[in-house]
């Protein structure tokens, strides 16, 4: 499968085909937001996933200090 796949790379790469296409201000202002957006989108679930990861680790240890202090009481 990678062969094939290597050989239609190398192919079209050395047979260059003329394409007369226009991409006019408004196609990249859409494709710049779609970026925009995807980091956004990525950003914003790695910062909810490091949020709920750092306070199940906090309630673990709380847990632990607050039977520690009823054990003493």
């Amino acid at each position: 499968m990678n062969k094939k796949l290597l050989f239609l790379l190398i192919f079209f790469s050395i047979n260059p085909n003329i394409a007369y296409a226009y991409l006019d201000p408004g196609t990249g202002s859409i494709i710049l937001q779609a970026l925009v957006s995807i980091i956004a989108a990525i950003a914003a679930f790695f910062s909810l996933a490091r949020y709920k990861v750092k306070e199940f680790f906090k309630s673990l240890f709380k847990k632990k200090t607050d039977d520690a202090d009823k054990d003493n009481k």
